[in-house]
């Protein structure tokens, strides 16, 4: 069985109340996931709510997943949801602090993003309107091919590309100019 069909079999349990494949989901997204949520967030804490409140969101919702879509996109889908009504009404992220350890569940992607935190890269990626950092945190931070994040974002892929040719160009300009007043 493909990781597909492990995924989706493994929605499938957690419909019927299996939380043992619901762990099993968390241990093989929730890096990503947290990865990506990080960089939407700002802030470590408030990422690791959102993703607690994303694992009781596709605990409640698993019986509703038809399989129109891979299961790794629609966790992502769902994950952008609770970021989006968590921080609709928050204030403006904090970037994100360093860490002082590797975290042992994110990817190498993950933490060389969180690592990032304090750096010109992490600061010139928070200046990035909010479309190009989804799109950076999707394709870059948690890996999705660019045909899924395009199904996260309810956007063709064509506008995916876009805003991350537009993302890079702005970075580059950006750290080019490190130190230098727009």
């Amino acid at each position: 069985m493909g990781t597909d069909e492990a995924d989706a079999a493994l929605v499938g349990l957690v419909a019927r109340g299996d939380s043992a494949a619901l762990t099993r989901l968390y241990e093989a997204h929730g890096g990503r996931l947290f990865g990506y949520l990080l960089r939407l967030a700002g802030d470590r804490m408030t990422a690791e709510e959102i993703l607690q409140d994303t694992m009781l969101a596709v605990w409640r919702s698993a019986g509703g997943y038809v399989g129109g879509s891979r299961v790794t996109t629609w966790l992502f889908g769902v994950a952008r949801r609770q970021a989006h009504n968590r921080l609709r009404n928050a204030a403006p992220p904090v970037p994100a602090e360093p860490l002082d350890q590797p975290d042992p569940h994110p990817g190498p992607d993950e933490l060389a993003i969180a690592a990032a935190g304090g750096t010109p890269v992490a600061a010139a990626i928070g200046r990035l309107p909010e479309h190009q950092r989804e799109v950076i945190g999707l394709v870059l931070v948690a890996g999705l091919p660019l045909a899924d994040a395009a199904e996260v974002l309810g956007v063709p892929v064509g506008t995916v590309k876009s805003r991350l040719h537009h993302a890079r160009a702005r970075l580059t300009q950006l750290l080019s100019h490190q130190g230098v007043p727009e």
